[in-house]
């Protein structure tokens, strides 16, 4: 990721549903100024911790995406959001407008997420992928509360529904786009960052794919785009 955003040290950097914060220390090693935004509160206690713990200076906010231009009034050089990210957004156009408040002049915005191709597939127990959801789910969000394991741990089931946004590629384009952002590249991978099927296995560099259907099928992608 370095390669493609560039020097990042001594620029400000603002990282975007940042969870515990992993990321966003790893981008402060790098030498950014970095601030971590997530709506949780115990992912922001964790965070906090881990800063503490290795001597980093990043800044790490409790607040909901919408919300942020309340809460936080400054511009950066860069704007970074990754891995599991998009399925939690409900208006993907607002997204888009926050993404842009936020840099400045020719700052960069960067994405690696899964593609929402992924999506729309289940896997039975002979192996195939088949079409369970629709890649244009419309607005309404996806509900599920039939035992579906957590996506990052197989042997979890959670306890409450969830509601997912599943965005089609092109609506978050047009969402950057409409905001006044020039999309620079958008890559796609035949490999994702998780298992996010059971029938999937793990490559030598830590990735998993479907071997069935290795090179055919999109699992993530990357985009990244400058503020004009």
């Amino acid at each position: 990721i370095c390669i493609v955003i560039g020097d990042v040290k001594d620029k400000s950097l603002l990282h975007l549903q940042c969870h515990i914060g992993t990321d966003s220390l790893s981008w402060a090693l790098e030498g950014a100024q970095v601030t971590g935004v997530d709506f949780s509160r115990e992912s922001i206690k964790i965070a906090n911790k881990l800063k503490s713990a290795l001597g980093l200076k990043p800044r790490f906010i409790e607040s909901n995406i919408y919300g942020l231009p309340n809460a936080l009034k400054e511009k950066f050089d860069i704007v970074y959001t990754s891995q599991g990210v998009l399925t939690w957004l409900k208006d993907i156009k607002e997204w888009g407008k926050i993404v842009s408040h936020y840099l400045k002049p020719d700052g960069i915005f960067y994405i690696m997420e899964t593609h929402p191709l992924f999506y729309i597939f289940d896997d039975d127990k002979q192996g195939e992928l088949k079409i369970k959801e629709s890649y244009f789910p419309g607005e309404e969000p996806i509900l599920w509360d039939d035992n579906t394991p957590d996506y990052s741990d197989r042997e979890y089931i959670p306890k409450n529904p969830t509601y997912e946004w599943a965005w089609p590629l092109g609506e978050i384009l047009a969402s950057l786009i409409g905001a006044g952002l020039k999309i620079e590249f958008l890559h796609e991978y035949d490999r994702l960052f998780y298992k996010g099927l059971p029938d999937m296995v793990k490559d030598e560099e830590g990735w998993w794919y479907f071997p069935k259907y290795k090179g055919m099928i999109p699992l993530t992608f990357t985009l990244r785009a400058k503020k004009i």
